[in-house]
């Protein structure tokens, strides 16, 4: 076996046992699960996530996914609780606290002072009959399944079903809340992800290129050149879209174009899309329908434009 073979070999055989074992976890999940769920629904305070080592690393990850997800979560190191952070916890609040073994002596102080001041305690470890075990008051237990590594000595298996586990505590509360695109984007402005979750009313121009119905084109090619956006919109008296003129409509109306009127060029009941709608999915209708630009009209409006979204203005925040 060559060298290449015997790492493939060994890459599959720890991605089959991680798969393996989350498959185990998914079918361990029992009322713990929902009562973790619930106390941490019913908390007025905030989330502390602990763990040291490996668990700690895990920790710092499903505290942020906790917060980015309308569940505020902050990580404390069990090290540094001892030395003032302890402070950081107040009633109100739930303490996640993460260890394999459930025999972490860094946890030792703060699993005290849960107790004493009766602060609801969540223990996630692979061993029920730990320390953290007996004092928690909710048990995520993960199975114990050794790791990949073959002799129980690389944190591997143990902590993909710690994370996982704490994926899927952050995602039930996220759907319980009814958490929508638009309140993920409230944390993850930046970014592609801040991107992608852009509306197009968070994109569109509100300074838009609109003339009246039966306006001579000699008028509305100065509105057009003055916008730079390539089109121009056509309202009726009740400032309705009634259509809008675009370059292709100046082509194929060359043709003593400038003793014509917009109604004579225009294009009728445009494409348009909701103020609401996902920039993603105007990006998409631009380039099945190889277009430019978009006017944005709310169905509620009574089709008066309130918007225009040109591709440019998706290409520069990432989209696209």
């Amino acid at each position: 076996m060559t060298d290449n073979e015997s790492f493939l070999k060994t890459a599959k055989q720890v991605v089959t046992d991680e798969a393996r074992a989350l498959d185990v976890l998914a079918d361990s999940l029992d009322d713990q699960f929902a009562e973790a769920v619930h106390m941490i629904l019913q908390a007025p305070g905030r989330i502390i996530v602990s763990g040291i080592g490996k668990s700690g690393h895990i920790g710092h990850k499903i505290a942020a996914t906790l917060a980015s997800t309308g569940t505020p979560a902050y990580f404390v190191h069990p090290a540094e609780a001892s030395h003032g952070d302890l402070g950081m916890v107040s009633k109100g609040d739930v303490v996640l606290a993460i260890s394999n073994s459930g025999e972490a002596p860094e946890l030792a102080n703060l699993l005290a002072f849960t107790q004493r001041f009766g602060i609801p305690l969540i223990g996630l470890s692979s061993k029920p009959e730990s320390t953290l075990m007996k004092q928690a008051d909710v048990h995520l237990l993960i199975p114990s399944l050794g790791e990949a590594c073959g002799f129980g000595m690389v944190p591997s298996v143990s902590t993909t079903l710690t994370l996982a586990m704490g994926d899927a505590l952050a995602i039930a509360l996220m759907k319980y809340r009814d958490f929508k695109p638009e309140d993920f984007r409230a944390f993850h402005p930046g970014g592609k992800l801040g991107a992608q979750l852009s509306t197009v009313r968070d994109l569109m121009h509100k300074d838009l290129p609109l003339v009246p119905v039966g306006t001579p084109m000699s008028e509305a090619l100065l509105v057009m050149s003055q916008k730079s956006f390539g089109v121009v919109g056509v309202t009726d008296e009740t400032a309705r879209l009634l259509g809008i003129v675009t370059d292709g409509d100046l082509r194929r109306n060359m043709d003593g174009l400038l003793d014509k009127n917009t109604e004579e060029v225009m294009t009728r009941d445009p494409l348009t899309i909701a103020p609401n709608a996902m920039a993603e999915e105007a990006v998409a209708i631009m380039n099945d329908r190889k277009i430019t630009s978009l006017f944005v009209v709310d169905p509620a409006a009574q089709g008066r434009a309130e918007g225009l979204l040109h591709i440019h203005d998706c290409l520069r925040v990432g989209l696209g």
